[in-house]
């Protein structure tokens, strides 16, 4: 496949549970990843310079620390998503789950107006290039349990958990 003709930049960030890497250019965020993605994206596609950093991806990587220090629950970033109508159509429904809630993927699948298509809601997260930013961490079993996740279980359930932890820090704050 050829290389995209656009210039891009990338920055790490370490988060508590490991690196997370940001990934984008004038057009918006790309990509933001896991070190042990399960879906590897395909950064061998983009043209990403190691000098140069876009005012997107710094804006990302700030928000991004806000979100983990608790003082951020909603990303305002311009997003570069690429992928198929229905793709794109689940990964922006990802962003209508509040903070510190989580949804089924029959309720995603419902939101986007396809209530059958619930396997096909699970592989569109599965891809899902802006991990954290669209929160598909937010997306758990019909009974509640946690399922699949590009960064792993033990990562979603301590995004899971330190949104609830902020919750109940920021409602006792208020007591």
């Amino acid at each position: 496949m050829p290389i995209e003709q656009i210039d891009f930049s990338r920055r790490t960030y370490q988060a508590p549970f490991g690196v997370v890497t940001v990934v984008g250019s004038d057009l918006g965020i790309r990509y933001v990843l896991f070190s042990d993605d399960a879906h590897p994206k395909p950064l061998e596609q983009l043209r990403i310079s190691d000098t140069a950093i876009h005012d997107s991806v710094n804006e990302a990587i700030k928000q991004l620390e806000e979100y983990f220090n608790g003082s951020r629950r909603d990303f305002e970033l311009p997003l570069d998503l690429r992928g198929t109508e229905f793709q794109v159509a689940a990964w922006n429904a990802l962003a209508d789950i509040p903070y510190g809630h989580t949804a089924s993927y029959g309720q995603q699948a419902v939101s986007i107006g396809r209530p059958k298509a619930v396997r096909a809601i699970g592989g569109a997260n599965g891809r899902n290039p802006v991990a954290i930013v669209l929160p598909c961490h937010r997306i758990v079993g019909a009974d509640g349990s946690l399922t699949g996740f590009g960064g792993g279980i033990a990562v979603k359930k301590w995004l899971l958990d330190h949104e609830q932890s902020t919750l109940r820090s920021a409602t006792s704050d208020r007591a």
